[in-house]
């Protein structure tokens, strides 16, 4: 007897919910056309989105169409997402402005995000971008995530960008490894070798400090002052282990 009351609870639930998702679906529905008219009224509103066209179904709105820059589509999905009842948005508008070769692409950012948070934490930062077919991918670690966010406004609103792969590690809060990084900085900064180094406000030698461990990036001009800089890093208090990927410049 009990398990024919427990089918028949089944058959309930399984008929409670059915009609629940049904119900959802044919508000979603009802909606639909409303939606789409204030989805074409904000797009139509901004000039870079006259190429863009929205659709909905089920709630759901479908962006088609073409923008010069990927930000474009990004704030195109943005802008429509928070419309009243919309359940998601299919974002399938194409970057469709100026063409760059990859190989300049890439050189272009380089330089962007090599001089990015000058002046600020740059020396702590890392990010590199590679390019195949205008699609970016960003590696790398950034000492918070403003950091990380300043690296992907640059990349984002570059020419030539059709879509971008973050890969970037935004390295955890710490107090000990901050100490560690100012310490490591002046250990390897005030040494007269390598003082030199200071000179470009990016600064080529790049320390990235992640629960202790320190890893050096960017390029110097002897394979001596390569060794320095790892020594130094590692004779500072409180550092782990130190991987040195320090690059040394051709001197052509």
């Amino acid at each position: 007897m009990k398990s024919v009351f427990r089918v028949l609870g089944l058959f309930l639930a399984a008929g409670v919910l059915s009609a629940s998702l049904a119900a959802q679906t044919n508000g979603a529905i009802r909606y639909d056309s409303s939606i789409q008219a204030k989805a074409s009224q904000k797009l139509a509103s901004k000039a870079e989105f006259r190429g863009v066209q929205a659709s909905v179904e089920d709630g759901i709105i479908t962006l088609t169409g073409n923008v010069d820059l990927y930000q474009q589509k990004l704030d195109a999905a943005k802008k429509v997402r928070k419309l009243a009842n919309v359940q998601g948005v299919r974002n399938l508008i194409a970057v469709a402005g100026k063409d760059v070769e990859d190989a300049q692409l890439t050189a272009q950012l380089d330089r962007k995000l090599y001089y990015d948070r000058v002046g600020y934490d740059a020396a702590f930062n890392f990010v590199t971008a590679s390019v195949d077919n205008g699609v970016v991918t960003l590696d790398g670690a950034t000492r918070t995530d403003y950091n990380r966010d300043s690296a992907l406004w640059l990349v984002n609103r570059t020419p030539g960008v059709k879509d971008v792969v973050d890969n970037v590690k935004v390295l955890p809060a710490s107090p000990f490894d901050d100490q560690i990084r100012i310490a490591t900085a002046r250990a390897i900064y005030r040494y007269p070798g390598l003082s030199r180094y200071a000179i470009d406000p990016a600064k080529p030698i790049r320390i990235v400090v992640d629960g202790g461990h320190v890893t050096l990036y960017g390029a110097v001009l002897s394979e001596a002052d390569k060794n320095i800089a790892g020594i130094r890093a590692g004779q500072v208090f409180g550092v782990f282990s130190v991987k040195n990927d320090l690059e040394v410049a051709s001197k052509s």
